[in-house]
């Protein structure tokens, strides 16, 4: 890239930077230091501000880079993302939305811990909780790190490096100082900024193709090399039983897992009523449908114009489609247009990213301090004393979150999101489901089902391709790959489910049937609801 794209990159995103940083301090000045101001912003953002810092969290770089980088070198195979996470939303928005914000406080443990022994539950929720939480941080820093390799035309590994530590660095300042209402405005101005990016995008596509969608495709596929298996299934998921079988897990993973992300169920806890949680996931599916539907056209138009070689030449993992098709729709590399237009895309995508770790890291860092820290100190934890391990907690998931991205800097974004996903749907979704449905769930099936989906999933992961055996694993050198699957979801979900089952089937403990009542009342009517 030119100096001239570096300078204006840079120049805007530290215009989004000292923004954020603004409503970040305008917002610590103004708090109460209580919990509840804390984790859930006071329960005051109207379904509206909510939908647009829902949909804030879920457009990730995952989203924005990730998905639009697949369809770009894969075609149709690449568009699963796109089917995942737009149908997650339906579970979410009809089995958990209204009832979490119903049975909880702050967090998913809050819920199950409603009927069972809190301390398991809340240390098995809340160690799963922050796995997850992790996983979906270190994607959103390779994101980061691949935007600043282009920025810097890949010269300067040390760059790339620093750019992820100032991406934690920025993260903690956020979650540290203004907590959930910060976090909140943030996103809600990076999802305009995102929408009103990916609209001006794809609008210059269509114009590019005189709105003829099947020139689009037919200059895609045509650029692709594979002609028209570029526009059919099975370019990346076709090679056989193995490739067939990680299609079905991720698919799985991707539907299943939204309602167990820890990120997106904190946020039914910052409306005021159970109705508001439920307008909110309205008005979120909205946008992400919109949004979604212009990343397929993107993509496309990123295989039509800039071609999959020029974007696997850039990043093999393609995380960069989006700012190489910005710059060729602007006029090109030298052009003024081009280098306005790549400048305003790269550091939207800056402010995707870091929007998105400062949800996630408040999220986590409310696991730990409400779930974890006051299970093993709960008779002398005050509220006050539980925000400052929260941010104390802030502080330590961002390293980790920094260490784990600097290592996994070479795969694709969307991808480590489906890890992310999958872990989510085999650890909280079973317990979630289990703890609102069933009437029978005990302590131990509890324990069991996080434990039971969440170590399967660690495990398989591990013994997976995507850490070693293959030229794009994280260890390349070495071969300790013993399960075939890159995506763990089509084994893990069912054994979370299975081991819930079991610990309660085999439990010597009988199930309360009055706090079991009691949660069904509260989850369906919001009766004593927070």
């Amino acid at each position: 890239m030119t100096d001239n794209h570096q300078t204006l990159a840079l120049l805007l995103f530290s215009a989004f930077v000292a923004v954020t940083l603004a409503i970040t301090t305008w917002v610590s000045r103004n708090r109460h230091g209580s919990a509840e101001e804390f984790y859930a912003g006071g329960r005051l953002f109207s379904p509206m501000e909510n939908g647009f810092a829902i949909s804030g969290d879920y457009m990730s770089a995952a989203s924005f880079l990730g998905v639009t980088g697949l369809i770009s070198l894969y075609g149709y195979d690449g568009m699963l993302y796109v089917v995942g996470f737009l149908v997650a939303w339906l579970v979410v928005l009809f089995l958990v939305a209204e009832l979490v914000r119903n049975c909880g406080r702050f967090t998913l443990a809050d819920v199950v811990a409603a009927r069972m022994s809190e301390r398991p539950v809340r240390i098995a929720v809340g160690t799963s909780s922050v796995t997850v939480s992790v996983l979906y941080l270190v994607a959103q820093m390779v994101g980061a790190g691949s935007l600043v390799a282009l920025l810097l035309g890949g010269t300067s590994e040390a760059a790339r490096n620093w750019t992820v530590i100032g991406v934690g660095a920025l993260m903690v300042i956020y979650v540290s100082l203004g907590g959930m209402r910060a976090t909140t405005w943030i996103q809600i101005v990076k999802a305009v900024l995102l929408l009103g990016g990916a609209i001006a995008l794809t609008v210059l596509v269509l114009v590019r193709f005189h709105g003829d969608i099947n020139q689009l495709l037919r200059s895609a596929a045509q650029r692709s090399g594979h002609g028209a298996a570029f526009l059919a299934p099975g370019l990346k998921y076709g090679g056989g039983w193995t490739a067939r079988f990680d299609f079905i897990s991720l698919g799985l993973a991707l539907v299943l897992g939204t309602a167990g992300l820890p990120h997106i169920l904190s946020r039914f806890y910052t409306v005021p009523t159970a109705r508001a949680a439920r307008r909110s996931v309205v008005w979120a599916v909205g946008l992400i449908g919109g949004f979604y539907l212009m990343t397929i056209v993107l993509g496309f138009g990123a295989a039509a114009i800039v071609g999959p070689n020029a974007v696997r030449g850039s990043n093999a993992a393609g995380n960069t489609a989006v700012p190489l098709l910005a710059l060729d729709l602007g006029g090109g590399a030298n052009s003024t247009g081009g280098t306005v237009l790549f400048a305003i895309v790269a550091a939207i995508a800056f402010a995707t990213i870091l929007a998105v770790v400062a949800g996630i890291t408040l999220a986590s860092s409310a696991s730990v301090a409400h779930d974890l820290y006051a299970s093993l100190r709960r008779r002398h934890a005050k509220p006050r004393s539980e925000v400052a391990v929260a941010r104390t907690a802030a502080v330590g998931i961002g390293v980790v979150a920094i260490a784990l991205g600097l290592l996994a800097r070479d795969l694709n974004v969307a991808f480590l999101v489906g890890l992310a996903f999958a872990v989510a749907a085999s650890a909280n979704l079973p317990v979630l489901l289990y703890s609102l449905f069933w009437r029978s769930f005990t302590t131990r099936g509890a324990v069991w089902a996080v434990y039971g989906g969440l170590v399967p999933a660690l495990g398989l992961v591990l013994l997976s391709p995507v850490v070693s055996g293959s030229p794009e694993s994280l260890f390349p050198s070495v071969d300790f790959q013993y399960f075939s699957l890159q995506n763990p979801g089509l084994v893990s979900i069912p054994l979370g489910f299975l081991a819930g089952w079991l610990g309660t089937v085999t439990s010597a403990e009988p199930p309360d049937e009055a706090k079991h009542a009691e949660t069904e009342v509260r989850a369906l009517t919001g009766a004593g609801a927070v």
